[in-house]
């Protein structure tokens, strides 16, 4: 595995915390940490709210990214409550896509750290309506 999939799981690592910050939001229990195309990871994590106005981690990493000043996703690796091993939902895809329309295939999604399966968006969304 390449280290720099070692170091966004660890920066993603660093951000996980599970917590209740109010009787209505949970926060933490998913981080997230995505590579720009300049090489810096950004991080994020979950935040559930009881009226469905929440964030997955992995968007909330890539508005860290956006908030500064770059728009262009390289990797993607998150930490679901089962230890890494999962794929971004149509949310997180939808952004991606739109966010990069012309090369959004190419973003690696690491699926499962431990046992190091990475694919890229493109497999996982092979055919998606700005395509057409």
């Amino acid at each position: 595995m390449d280290r720099i999939w070692e170091e966004m799981y660890e920066a993603a690592k660093a951000v996980l915390d599970p917590r209740r910050i109010s009787e209505f939001v949970t926060a933490g229990e998913v981080s997230a940490a995505v590579l720009s195309k300049s090489g810096k990871i950004y991080t994020g994590v979950c935040i559930d709210t009881c009226s469905t106005l929440g964030i997955c981690a992995e968007r909330n990493a890539i508005f860290n990214m956006i908030t500064n000043g770059e728009n262009e996703i390289d990797k993607v690796l998150c930490i679901p409550p089962n230890e890494g091993k999962g794929a971004p939902c149509g949310a997180c895809r939808e952004l991606m896509v739109q966010l990069m329309p012309e090369s959004y295939k190419d973003i690696e999604i690491m699926l499962d750290y431990k046992a190091g399966k990475v694919i890229t968006l493109g497999e996982i969304t092979p055919e998606w309506w700005i395509d057409y």
